[in-house]
């Protein structure tokens, strides 16, 4: 697949990892359309990528809202061959904590946008395309979920992220097997310690503590390396299935 006949749909599209993803795709020649809840960003975004960007208020996880945005997107850029999940929310909390056992309803919500969020766009992503004209190889599509290294190493405090991130990783693969036979591949990626704007909106002196956890390179990683990834993943065939730990080398402690 080539990057610059991309037609993409990225979800959390109006910041961070997800918008980065949208900038790659659209300096390469591709389109690309934002799924967010962030209008006056989302806003920002097309002004700044242009003409080949669209946007579309979308809570990745009500399933009518999804099929909705995806149809609107496939018929504004005349298919989908690319769909990027980076919607997601962290919500930490003890399960146990200083007010009484975690609701149940707090858990089910981070299930519920990173898990069954991604699930929803990947499926309806798929439905359009199973319908795209085959490249040379048959290849037809493609989905690049966003899991994280604490879907293997989750710390005190993220059973619900850890939890969301890991049924990412768990589906992957037979997502893939399933997709198969209609030329759609199924990647994920697990970021490690990235400068999104939500960490960006921590003190510096939490940043630095964070970057002296990373081997190699010792420092928070890019919006634009996920990108740059995501790209990758795309334009190469060979790719499907797996799940990519994007961490310079990062295991997580308990804490």
């Amino acid at each position: 697949m080539k990057l610059e006949n991309a037609k993409a749909i990225v979800t959390g599209g109006a910041s961070g990892l997800g918008l980065a993803t949208a900038r790659r795709v659209v300096a390469a020649g591709g389109r690309a359309t934002l799924l967010d809840i962030n209008d006056d960003a989302g806003a920002a975004a097309v002004s700044e990528l242009g003409n080949d960007t669209h946007y579309i208020n979308t809570d990745v996880s009500d399933e009518a809202a999804v099929k909705s945005a995806v149809a609107a997107a496939a018929e504004h850029m005349g298919g989908i061959t690319l769909a990027v999940n980076c919607a997601g929310i962290v919500a930490p909390g003890r399960v146990l904590g200083r007010s009484g056992p975690m609701a149940g309803d707090y858990f089910a919500r981070t299930i519920m946008i990173n898990l069954v969020g991604s699930f929803l766009v990947a499926k309806e992503a798929a439905n359009v395309m199973q319908h795209n004209d085959p490249e040379p190889d048959g290849e037809r599509g493609v989905i690049v979920n966003t899991a994280s290294v604490a879907a293997f190493e989750g710390q005190i405090g993220q059973a619900g992220y850890s939890a969301s991130k890991g049924g990412v990783v768990g589906m992957t693969l037979p997502l893939a097997r399933e997709l198969a036979r209609f030329g759609v591949r199924v990647m994920t990626i697990a970021p490690g310690i990235f400068m999104t704007p939500m960490m960006a909106s921590l003190p510096d002196d939490v940043q630095a503590s964070l970057a002296e956890q990373i081997p190699f390179p010792n420092r928070l990683g890019t919006a634009e390396e996920f990108a740059d990834l995501a790209a990758y993943i795309y334009t190469n065939t060979m790719l499907n299935g797996e799940t990519i730990r994007l961490d310079g080398g990062i295991r997580m402690q308990p804490k």
